[in-house]
């Protein structure tokens, strides 16, 4: 079989929050032609408008399918971002913030491996990033290089011989070169929302530890920030 006939044919899992990693992600597994499915989470966050981009990123982008998953991990709080108790900080943060979601990645992660099964597809994108993530220890190489062990462990299609690979292609880069090629993709960044405080129109607030990280990024790499702002 042609190789570029047996690529067009594989199918894959993109974890998309509707934020600028994800988007890159989904951007890169398109034109690496993977038939590419969608797989978002509501799971209680206060920025739910990244749901809203992520609805309108699955349709520009013709995805094979799109889910949104609800899950409860407001239930169990812990984090700025799903309890209402805990306030989204304004200033950056040393060691682990308190924006961390206990064990997020590795329910989605989960989620998408049951999905992968399903679907007889046997590629997970993550857009996790581990040089200038926020200090989330599931944001690291060795929790993906441990997600690829469990996922080929616990599954029948692991089991059977036929890997499930992991695959975190942002995971050595900077936000500023995560942008770069973004924009050699053609991605919009403008419609993406990275704000843990935006408002319901998806506007950021500018001074949340996400937001100071993407301005950051577009800086560095000298390209315009196309984010809509609330008016500061």
């Amino acid at each position: 079989m042609d190789k570029d006939i047996k690529i067009m044919q594989k199918k894959a899992i993109i974890l998309l929050s509707g934020g600028l990693d994800s988007i890159t992600v989904l951007a890169q597994a398109k034109k690496d032609g993977y038939k590419c499915y969608a797989l978002s989470f509501d799971y209680g966050q206060k920025h739910n408008a990244e749901l809203i981009a992520a609805k309108k990123i699955a349709k520009n982008y013709l995805v094979e399918e799109h889910k949104i998953i609800n899950l409860g991990l407001g239930a169990i709080g812990g984090s700025a971002l799903t309890d209402d108790h805990i306030s989204v900080p304004d200033t950056l943060q040393g060691g682990i913030p308190v924006t961390y979601v206990p064990a997020r990645n590795t329910v989605f992660l989960s989620f998408a491996l049951g999905w992968a099964e399903v679907l007889n597809a046997h590629n997970i994108f993550i857009g996790v990033n581990a040089v200038d993530y926020s200090g989330y220890p599931d944001c690291r190489p060795e929790f993906i290089e441990s997600f690829q062990q469990l996922a080929n462990l616990a599954t029948k299609t692991g089991v059977e011989g036929a890997e499930i690979k992991i695959h975190a292609p942002l995971i050595k880069l900077t936000k500023a070169e995560i942008i770069k090629q973004g924009t050699a993709l053609g991605v919009d960044y403008k419609q993406t929302v990275s704000c843990y405080s935006a408002d319901h129109e998806g506007k950021a607030c500018r001074v949340c530890e996400a937001c100071r990280l993407r301005m950051l990024g577009f800086e560095q790499a000298q390209i315009t920030d196309p984010t809509r702002y609330v008016k500061s």
